[in-house]
């Protein structure tokens, strides 16, 4: 089990120009905007877990970002899985 990125659409604020999870996102591809509901989206596939959009988020004081845990499957689970380390993600 592990935990991708998930946005609180009423939370986030997008829509007002903030994307700095999308900038600050180190995954290609993993956040993006979606047009048709301006507001971010997460690429569940890409996210490594890294949690670095939830600190970006919270910084700027909008907390529409959570952590949300995924099973070995593939499958969203309702509790939170455990965090990787700093730079865990994104070893070989």
């Amino acid at each position: 089990m592990y935990n991708v990125a998930q946005v609180i659409d009423e939370k986030c604020t997008a829509k007002k120009g903030c994307r700095l999870c999308i900038m600050y996102c180190p995954e290609a591809n993993c956040l993006d905007l979606n047009v048709t509901k301006m507001v971010a989206e997460v690429n569940i596939d890409r996210c490594k877990g890294c949690e670095l959009c939830v600190v970006v988020c919270d910084a700027a004081k909008h907390h529409a970002i959570v952590m949300q845990a995924v099973s070995a499957s593939g499958h969203l689970m309702a509790k939170k899985g455990e965090s990787a380390a700093l730079g865990q993600a994104y070893q070989g």
